[in-house]
């Protein structure tokens, strides 16, 4: 399976779009960068749907104008206008080629979802590889606007990171997250790394 990051070359704040091709053309996350449907289009004319991870602004802000352009399906956890399925823990949904596992994953966003495949981790923000705080294994913030605020937010993040462990089979050798540079190689390494920082319960960004 093909995977572009459909956002790589944006020159504002938007989290990494990723256009998966396949049997069924997926894209996970729309993103938030002027003329994405564009750069959509240099890879494929047909796209199947739009799985989001979770609503964030830097996730969805182009989500109207990719449904509207290829008339795609829209798969997400929380209501959105142009949501035609609903997703839900344990479901699957095929992402390009592969038969992905729903793993709901709260704890960044109230509404956050992972999606996991026999070779593949879409991780949204809840984990990603590298970012401003650390190089290998770093895990979503919990601490401003619009993520989860119930006093227990990195509690949820910890715990969503330990199911998805549970869930993730040890052949996955791709990561493909929210922010960051795509990983390949030993995806459960970073994860549990992730964990390990996440469960020391400190701020993520000290000065932040």
């Amino acid at each position: 399976m093909d995977v572009y990051n459909v956002t790589a070359d944006a020159d504002v704040f938007t989290c990494n779009a990723y256009l998966a091709l396949g049997t069924e053309p997926t894209l996970v996350d729309a993103g938030a960068m002027d003329g994405v449907v564009d750069t959509i289009r240099e890879h494929t004319d047909d796209l199947s749907k739009v799985v989001v991870t979770h609503q964030h602004s830097d996730h969805v802000a182009q989500l109207d104008a990719v449904v509207e352009a290829f008339d795609a399906d829209c798969y997400a956890y929380a209501d959105h206008p142009v949501r035609t399925h609903e997703l839900a823990d344990g479901d699957t949904v095929t992402v390009g080629s592969e038969a992905c596992d729903v793993v709901y994953t709260p704890g960044h966003g109230d509404d956050h979802v992972s999606l996991v495949s026999e070779s593949s981790l879409f991780s949204g923000d809840v984990v990603v590889h590298n970012d401003g705080a650390f190089d290998y294994g770093s895990f979503g913030r919990t601490d401003f606007p619009g993520e989860s605020h119930d006093g227990m937010s990195r509690e949820r993040l910890i715990e969503s990171i330990r199911t998805l462990l549970e869930r993730m089979p040890d052949s996955v050798e791709y990561m493909y997250s929210g922010h960051g540079d795509t990983f390949h190689g030993d995806v459960r390494d970073v994860v549990e790394t992730a964990l390990s920082r996440a469960e020391k319960r400190e701020p993520k960004y000290p000065e932040g």
